[in-house]
């Protein structure tokens, strides 16, 4: 048995391809199965099969339309409401793949439906935990509905533990979630891999002999989440089709001018940092680039199912479009270019201050606001005295709770206040982006605000 790893960082999720050196399992693929492929290729294998822990709500699976390209069998848990043929699977069945055996084990918590599977070659065994057991801690249980968050927490504390009981200390450990996707719940550890043995001694699911004080711990730990996770499971029981990462020919200078003046999202992809200094009126700033969040926050943010154009150079529109289709935004139009006075001569140019916590202390007047644009928990915990919180991803429908005057926008780095800072020019404020991460702001000389210790 060989595994794959498909990473997708954009998203914290990780794919899988298992496979006996001939034949392959395809765990859990993102849209853009492309990247699968690619992998079979390299491997030299067949893809036979395809299986989903779960009805993702996070990302677009390319599941169906991978089993529908490689004639393979799709396995999918009997009990979910799909409107597709599937070959249904259920706890304790198990299936040939080649020389492997794939065993499914219900792991109820993430979802009600949710699978792991337990993959065993002989003498070795992998365990594929989807969004149930992951490294240092299990899959967020709020997803379903407020009313069944409670008892899909108890399922989840129940499942892992059946889980490890049923797999070998030795095998090796792959969830889908945990590397950053806001599917996950408590204290990732961030490890890179890790065995069930492992976890027995370090994830506080399993670690914790107290059901009840577990329960309480993970609920009042989990945080807000992307607001496009509402769509996902309805297009994942749908049946989504495949993705269309093709770039469109780029929108002429008169019609992106238009665009702009009746108010339509226009994205641009460039560092916030060229943003701020110069961008087309009425442009909001998502920075395209490693680590930057870029689909999450921008499936987040602006409405969904809107018309967008995106703003930006040939490689960046086009990493932004596969991104976008993974969370079933499809088919935006594209202005290629990073001159904003060359994609639109007539339209107008604006710009903003962009400083770091010096120029705050030195050029904060009275009556102005530090706008803090962080998530409630974490403005909870820690932030600049006399701050105001409007997370980045309420700002839209909070606009009017905003104060009147300069506002001095910051978040933990500095990408999510580009993200509002954009917002808010746009709505005529006047803004300056704190570029400067928050862990720098009180050695700088900045007042915080701490939550009292527990």
């Amino acid at each position: 048995m060989d595994v794959v790893v498909i990473d997708t960082p954009q998203l914290g999720d990780r794919s899988y391809l298992v496979h006996d050196g001939t034949v392959g399992l395809v765990i859990d693929p993102q849209r853009d199965t492309d990247r699968v492929e690619a992998a079979a290729r390299e491997a030299g294998v067949t893809i036979t099969h395809v299986a989903e822990t779960h009805l993702h709500n996070d990302y677009v699976t390319g599941g169906l339309e991978l089993a529908k390209t490689h004639g393979a069998t799709y396995l999918v848990n009997a009990a979910d409401p799909v409107q597709f043929e599937r070959e249904p699977i259920a706890d304790g069945q198990a299936v040939r793949v080649g020389s492997l055996t794939v065993r499914a084990v219900a792991t109820p918590g993430h979802t009600h439906t949710h699978l792991s599977f337990i993959v065993d070659d002989g003498d070795k065994q992998a365990v594929f935990s989807g969004g149930s057991l992951l490294y240092g801690s299990v899959g967020r249980t709020d997803l379903v509905a407020a009313s069944d968050t409670v008892g899909l927490t108890r399922d989840q504390y129940a499942s892992v533990r059946r889980l490890v009981a049923e797999a070998r200390n030795d095998a090796a450990l792959f969830p889908t979630h945990g590397f950053g996707s806001f599917c996950s719940s408590g204290p990732a550890t961030g490890a890179g891999s890790s065995t069930v043995g492992e976890q027995l001694t370090a994830n506080h699911a399993l670690t914790d002999p107290d059901e009840d004080h577990f329960v309480q711990e993970l609920i009042a730990n989990l945080s807000a989440y992307p607001a496009y996770y509402a769509h996902m499971g309805a297009m994942n029981a749908k049946g989504p089709g495949p993705a269309d990462l093709t770039v469109p020919e780029s929108v002429d200078p008169a019609e992106l001018t238009r665009r702009l003046d009746e108010g339509e999202w226009v994205v641009d992809l460039r560092r916030r940092v060229a943003f701020a200094s110069n961008h087309l009126k009425g442009s909001v700033s998502f920075e395209y680039g490693s680590g930057s969040n870029f689909t999450t926050y921008l499936g987040w943010v602006l409405p969904w199912d809107e018309k967008l154009t995106l703003v930006g150079s040939q490689e960046d529109v086009e990493k932004a479009i596969r991104d976008l289709s993974r969370i079933g935004i499809d088919s935006p139009d594209a202005a290629v270019g990073t001159e904003p006075h060359a994609l639109a001569p007539d339209a107008a140019v604006a710009s903003y201050p962009r400083v770091g916590w010096d120029g705050l202390l030195a050029g904060r007047a009275d009556g102005d606001t530090v706008l803090d644009v962080r998530r409630t928990d974490e403005f909870a915990a820690s932030h600049v005295a006399g701050a105001v919180n409007v997370p980045v991803h309420q700002l839209l429908t909070r606009m009017d709770e905003v104060p009147a005057g300069k506002l001095w926008v910051h978040c933990g780095t500095g990408y999510r206040a580009s993200v509002a800072a954009s917002l808010l020019q746009r709505a005529g404020r006047d803004v300056v982006h704190l570029d400067a991460k928050f862990e720098n702001a009180e050695a700088a000389g900045v007042a915080l605000d701490r939550a009292p210790a527990a």
